[in-house]
């Protein structure tokens, strides 16, 4: 399961401190889905978890409320950050997922989980507990990012569609995903089913879909863009991290017959066994993908309203 690190330009809990929260993830991951199944195994009563997943967000907000209401009046910003530090550890960051139905087997129960835990990947992807950015709802039934957080390996540290500050300019990138041995730039390609993209050269390439032809844009155009600006800023860290590039489209056919250097083009015909191979990586975390992801996080645009001061008037 994919670490998602950021999310357009949304604040991350990740942005605290990067090289702790993919151990924290990991373990807490394998916990709660340990205590699920076996309680779900030992036929104990559920409900006390029949708790809609979108009731726990309020819950979780409010939990502070207090906590907020005695510290604004002392302006003691840095002291409630470490109040709170304190509390994730001992409340499992706010994760605890429930059983709204009783599954009749594992798969289903499984299938519940990582609904839940895809949902807490979104959470820790556009707030802290001190700040929160609005989520875009299409995020949730977005099949790729869910693809791609749910089976790609723990292991991965995964941006989708960051927007970055580099020299006073907005940046939106595509797919970056840092593995252990190389940072992944994906650009996709995905409009109707079964559509052609015939590519050249050339700045337009054509997408053919039945006896319908269209112009698009060459998409290896942004695809180099986003190539050169992440090698450029590991070059200005002096970080040695390899960069390489990928058109991909899991329901149409890439025919690019010229060979694009450090590029892979991957479509439905090769897209399965492509991403089977991503997901049998066991290479374990490496520093250097820290420092290479932590460089671009370093630089990620962030909007996000505290949550110190909202509503106010309310706590």
């Amino acid at each position: 399961m994919a670490q998602l690190v950021k999310l357009l330009d949304y604040i991350s809990r990740y942005e605290n401190d990067l090289t702790r929260y993919p151990t924290q993830f990991i373990r807490l991951k394998k916990y709660q889905w340990d205590r699920m199944k076996i309680q779900w195994e030992s036929g104990l009563d559920h409900s006390a978890w029949q708790q809609r997943p979108e009731e726990i967000e309020p819950e979780e907000e409010n939990k502070f409320a207090g906590m907020l209401k005695i510290f604004r009046r002392k302006n003691s910003v840095k002291e409630l950050e470490e109040l709170i530090d304190t509390k994730e550890d001992d409340e499992n960051f706010g994760f605890e997922p429930n059983i709204i139905y009783n599954p009749t087997s594992v798969a289903q129960l499984r299938k519940l989980y990582l609904d839940q835990l895809f949902h807490f990947q979104i959470k820790w992807a556009s707030s802290t507990l001190m700040d929160k950015s609005r989520v875009d709802p299409k995020f949730i039934r977005d099949s790729l990012l869910r693809s791609f957080a749910l089976n790609l390996p723990d292991n991965y540290l995964l941006f989708y569609y960051p927007i970055i500050r580099l020299k006073s300019a907005s940046i939106d990138l595509e797919i970056l995903i840092f593995t252990p041995v190389e940072c992944m730039c994906i650009s996709v390609i995905e409009d109707e089913d079964i559509a052609a993209f015939i590519g050249s050269g050339e700045r337009f390439w054509l997408k053919k879909v039945g006896e319908s032809e269209t112009k698009l844009l060459n998409p290896l155009i942004g695809l180099d863009r986003m190539e050169k600006v992440v090698s450029s800023i590991f070059n200005s860290k002096e970080i040695d991290f390899p960069v390489r590039k990928y058109l991909i489209s899991r329901n149409g056919y890439i025919d690019y017959p010229e060979t694009s250097f450090n590029t892979q083009c991957v479509d439905r015909r090769s897209y399965k066994e492509w991403f089977a191979k991503l997901q049998k990586s066991s290479t374990p975390m490496k520093s250097n993908q820290f420092k290479a992801a932590q460089a671009v996080l370093d630089l990620g645009q962030t909007t996000a309203m505290s949550r110190l001061f909202e509503n106010e008037e309310e706590v």
